[in-house]
Parts: structure tokens; sequence; C-alpha cells
């Protein structure tokens, strides 16, 4: 069988953009650590900056390498409220909680049947029936946003088992599990894209699905297997989220898919599929967080973060228009 890859001209663009990053994430991180008071401190690094990328992070992962495979999950942000608050509702004795007794084991495993269960929903919509994803998504996201507040009333549920807020109670070398399993799930992410032959295929499907699938890739499999793969790092990103602030709230995770797709497109992960690195992925979520750090210890106003956001998004998506690098080269190129 002949294993589709990306040219050498689509990697090359893609691993310019994953170094150009580098730089500017050294730059701002020498100029914040001059200017900005209590930057260049490990506590903030660690718990600040990594420790807030957690739930972020491990939601860009699951989100770049859907996006490299042409498709992408818009639901991904409500199951990571829906999946802790669906474990900590039947545990839980307090307001409208069923109160069952089904161990720490048992809170687990529900949070990530959870997000299986939504992510096998939005596979079957996706690569059998083939209904647009972004209508599929996007409906999955109210639903289940409206599922939260339905059975939560709207309340926070903190009396958690231990099992949900273990890798928040915890530390090695001086930082929370949490941050430990972020920087091991991008590793292993980036050695799956790059070393196995489900990354390449995964390339492969975004890059040309038809291609992919006269080579023999059975594409609706692999497309199923995408949104399994987004349904459970979203549950594990609702537990991680849970752990950090040892509650589930009904709003937890509310406007984190914008961050996510900011992440993803500055980091080089194509809209287009078929493009993109977790190296570049990872790039971007530590930007994001220096950014917000910066202007949080700086006593900036937090909306003028989410304008900061969308101003990279439209900077990164510039950076990367074939046509404004052609206008930049050719001016008198028409149209």
């Amino acid at each position: 069988m002949t294993t589709i890859v990306t040219t050498g001209r689509e990697r090359g663009v893609t691993d310019f953009r994953d170094m150009v990053l580098l730089p500017v994430i050294a730059i701002v991180f020498v100029l914040a650590s001059l200017f900005v008071p209590y930057f260049f401190s490990a506590n903030n690094i660690i718990n600040n900056i990594l420790g807030n990328s957690a739930v972020l992070g491990i939601l860009v992962i699951a989100q770049a390498i859907i996006l490299i495979g042409g498709y992408f999950d818009l639901s991904m942000q409500s199951v990571v409220a829906l999946a802790p608050m669906i474990a900590a509702w039947l545990i839980s004795p307090i307001g409208s909680g069923l109160g069952l007794a089904l161990g720490d084991v048992g809170a687990i495993l529900i949070v990530f049947a959870v997000g299986g269960i939504i992510g096998t929903a939005n596979g079957f919509f996706v690569a059998i029936l083939k209904l647009n994803p972004f209508i599929v998504t996007l409906a999955q996201l109210i639903l289940l946003q409206g599922f939260v507040l339905g059975i939560s009333s709207g309340m926070t549920i903190s009396n958690l088992p231990s099992s949900m807020t273990f890798l928040g109670d915890h530390r090695l070398l001086g930082a929370k599990l949490y941050v430990w399993l972020l920087i091991g799930a991008f590793v292993f992410a980036a050695w799956f894209m790059g070393k196995t032959a489900t990354g390449r295929h995964i390339y492969a499907l975004g890059g040309n699905a038809a291609a992919a699938r006269a080579n023999g890739i059975n594409t609706s499999r692999l497309t199923f297997g995408l949104y399994i793969f987004g349904g459970l790092m979203a549950a594990l990103a609702g537990l991680v989220l849970s752990s950090r602030i040892a509650s589930v709230t009904a709003t937890q995770g509310n406007n984190i898919i914008f961050t996510v797709f900011a992440a993803a497109v500055i980091g080089g992960i194509s809209l287009d599929g078929g493009k993109g690195s977790i190296l570049g992925a990872a790039s971007g979520v530590i930007l994001l967080a220096m950014v917000q750090n910066i202007l949080v210890l700086s006593n900036i106003p937090s909306f003028w973060i989410d304008a900061t956001y969308g101003a990279i998004i439209l900077g990164a998506l510039l950076f990367g228009s074939r046509e404004l690098r052609t206008i930049l080269r050719l001016p008198s190129v028409k149209g």
C-alpha cells in the first residue's frame, strides 16, 4: 500500500512557521521578564503559565489532530463541562444530585464514558451520515451546554470524589500533576503524529481524502476515530479543570473553544487540513498562555485579553495567507 504524505513544500511551510514562533516566544519571555513584575519566577512560570495551560493544551492537542485530518469539533467546549458534571451529579448527595455510591473508579469511568459517547455520536453523524461537521458540532455544543445547565440547575458541585481532584491535589517535583500530564500528552502526540502510520494517514486524510481512499485508507473509520479521540480528550480536559478548581461549575469551559482555535492557528495548524504539527500547536499554547499571564500581571481588564486573542488569530491567518504572500512578493499580480 502506498502511504500518502504531505509534499516537501507543505512540510517546509509548516516547519518554517513552527520555527518562527519559537523566537517570538523567546522575545516575549525576555521582555516580560524585564518589564513585567513577578513574571520571571518559578511559581509564575510553573503554576500560572504552565498550570493554567493544562486544560487549553489538552484541548489543543485534540483539535489540532482533528484539524490536520480535515475536520473540526466545536462540541469539545461543552464536553469539558458535561463529562465531569454528570459524574459529580450522579455521585453527589447534595442538591439535585443522585448520591449513587459509584466510588472513585466509577467517577473516572463516567467522565470518560460521557466523552466517548459524545465523540461516537459526532463521528457517526460526520463519518457515516456525512453531515456537515460545523453544523453537527455546533448543534452538539448548544445541546450539551443546555443539558449541563438542566441537570445542575446552574449550580456548582464541590464535594467531588478524590479521584476527580487527584491531579490538582498532588505535586511532582514542585509542579501539579496536571502540568506533567500536559507535557506527557504533547510528547506522546508529537511522536504519534510523526512516527506512526495512523499519524501519517491523518495527514493524508486532511490533505486529500479522495487520494487517501484510493490508497487504501479507510477514511470513514479514521474520521470516526478522530471524533471519539476528541470526545475523550475533552473529557480529560474537563477532569483536569475540575481537579484544578476542586468543583464542577455549569459554565466551566465557556468560550474556551475560541482560544483553542487561536492556539492552533497561530501554531501553524491549517484550517484546510493536512498541515501543521504538534510542536507548532504547543508553541501556540505557550504563547497564548504567556500573553494572558502578562496581561493579568499588568492589571489589564479581562475583555482586552479576548480582543488580543482575536488580533493574534487574524495576524496568524494573514501570515499564512498565500494570497497575501503572493501580493507582497509580486505587487503587479492581479486578483
